[in-house]
């Protein structure tokens, strides 16, 4: 039976029946550019595999950035991530610890969507030793106003906490939180 035959009837292209298997050859057709792309990410380690593209085909590499994208992640390459500076000195204040109920009250923001899809806020004020959530405000918006007549009328109701922890949210940075408290 001939080749061509054969293929047919086993439904194989005859490129494919004559192309040798990956395991049946010796050595890997792209060594030397993996070699290549080994020791120029060790020379410019700040550089990625796009640079070292154009790199490979200023020096006479015939491929295409897809290529040496695959080799790169295949080598393993990586440009290493800048690692951020620690703030020093951030705050002068030291952090205050709960150490007895009312001393620390806890005031954060979480958002949620009703059934129509529409945004809900809603504001929970905690009392930090005893877990205690001491109050809260559930609306669509919360201005500064509600916020600070709501704490007005926990201050009154339990007395006035040492330290009122909470992040930097607008409503917490407006001139009437800060004429406030």
């Amino acid at each position: 039976m001939s080749e061509r035959m054969a293929c047919r009837l086993a439904g194989l292209s005859r490129s494919a029946y004559r192309r040798p298997l990956k395991g049946d050859t010796s050595a890997d057709p792209d060594r030397a550019l993996r070699d290549w792309l080994r020791q120029w990410a060790k020379d410019h380690p700040r550089y990625g595999y796009r640079r070292a593209y154009h790199d490979a085909r200023a020096e006479g590499w015939a491929v295409n950035h897809k290529k040496i994208q695959r080799l790169w992640r295949e080598e393993g390459l990586r440009v290493p991530q800048r690692r951020r500076r620690k703030r020093v000195g951030s705050s002068t204040i030291d952090v205050a610890t709960a150490s007895a109920p009312n001393v620390v009250w806890a005031v954060d923001f979480q958002f949620d969507a009703d059934e129509q899809g529409r945004p809900i806020k809603i504001c929970s004020i905690v009392d930090e030793h005893t877990r205690e959530c001491i109050g809260g405000l559930v609306e669509r918006s919360i201005t500064a106003d509600k916020l600070t007549a709501h704490l007005e009328t926990l201050v009154a109701e339990r007395g006035a906490p040492a330290v009122l922890r909470s992040d930097n949210g607008p409503e917490f940075i407006s001139e009437a939180m800060a004429a406030e408290f």
